[in-house]
């Protein structure tokens, strides 16, 4: 199928996902009309829970394979919008819509770039592409329920919005829930343990401490303490403080050992992490997938934002039309124009390492 075709169908494609509520846990629906492209394409596919996927018409048993994958699932809209989040709404070449931006053009693209070369023959890589559920909330359910399913992968591009440049590198999650204890009482009486006031320089840690190592790529690991809890009347001292702290991981660092300087040096009366998975990842600036889009003129940069890609061992590229600070935003969009960039874009990379 020509490109100017592929085009005009992933647009349609897109309208059609925007218009379905797919939310974390509930993209049934989406996920058969993705089928139906695949149908409608004569390409075979399979359906795991709420994961369609695919491979090009010619794999081949031990040759490498490069995974093509983006998500169809949503956050909720949030109650700033001002437009249907469910309308596809056509405007100043922009498409309107919740999940148009994060990450269904993306998604789209990709879908279309697979179908143009799903029938290639003699390619270097097999290829696998994956429309994968449950991103938005790490659910168990998502890309990495499938990586025991699908053929093993040695590489994979990731489409999320990045404006068609390079993230060669993307920072990991940890995510901590920690304790400040004192001793509970009557408002009234004197109290010189009050957890409240004990949480005090220990909010003043976490706002200083600093990780040692910086990464070339992605900079500082970044720690921010995200919600505080106490207290449930006027008149009575609680016994301690919850907090909840998020960590930005950078490559330099693996979850485990950030866990455990948190663990040793942190001034909590406890912290532990909810989960050690969402690594931190990143490929080689030599890889043949970045220096080809370097070669294009993509720019290449380290990624604060988390994605599929923190389920994944071998190496990966985020990749994508739209932008980053798009996401989860009230009138959410992506242009137009970068949808068909970006479907032309991905053919030229895979194009290049492929063939």
């Amino acid at each position: 199928m020509k490109q100017e075709k592929l085009k005009d169908k992933a647009m349609v494609l897109l309208k059609s996902l925007i218009e379905t509520p797919s939310f974390s846990s509930e993209e049934e629906h989406t996920a058969t009309i993705i089928e139906n492209w695949f149908t409608e394409s004569e390409i075979p596919f399979t359906r795991t829970n709420n994961n369609v996927w695919a491979t090009n018409k010619y794999f081949v048993e031990g040759k490498p394979c490069l995974l093509l994958n983006s998500h169809h699932d949503t956050v909720k809209p949030n109650s700033g919008y001002t437009k249907d989040p469910f309308e596809a709404i056509e405007e100043d070449g922009k498409l309107y819509g919740l999940g148009s931006n994060d990450a269904g053009g993306a998604l789209v693209s990709l879908i279309a770039a697979f179908t143009y070369l799903y029938d290639k023959k003699k390619l270097k890589f097999n290829l696998i592409i994956v429309a994968s559920a449950e991103e938005e909330s790490s659910g168990q359910n998502g890309l990495n329920s499938m990586l025991d399913v699908i053929p093993k992968i040695d590489v994979a591009i990731i489409g999320e919005p990045t404006l068609m440049n390079l993230a060669i590198a993307e920072k990991g999650l940890v995510v901590f829930d920690a304790k400040v204890k004192g001793t509970p009482g009557h408002a009234a009486h004197p109290n010189s343990d009050n957890a409240i006031y004990n949480s005090i320089p220990v909010l003043k840690w976490f706002q200083e401490y600093k990780f040692e190592r910086k990464s070339s790529v992605l900079g500082d690991v970044k720690m921010t303490v995200t919600q505080i809890s106490a207290g449930k009347q006027h008149n009575a001292v609680p016994a301690e403080v919850d907090l909840v702290i998020d960590v930005r991981v950078n490559d330099n660092y693996t979850n485990k050992e950030i866990a455990d300087i948190l663990e040793q040096k942190s001034p909590c009366s406890s912290i532990k992490a909810r989960s050690l998975r969402l690594n931190s990842s990143s490929i080689p600036q030599s890889h043949p997938l970045v220096e080809a889009g370097i070669a294009m003129g993509r720019k290449t940069y380290g990624s604060p934002t988390l994605s599929d890609q923190a389920v994944l061992t071998c190496p990966s590229l985020k990749l994508g039309p739209g932008d980053s600070t798009r996401s989860h935003t009230a009138d959410e969009f992506i242009y137009f124009d970068e949808i068909k960039e970006g479907i032309s874009l991905y053919i030229d990379l895979l194009e290049r390492v492929l063939l």
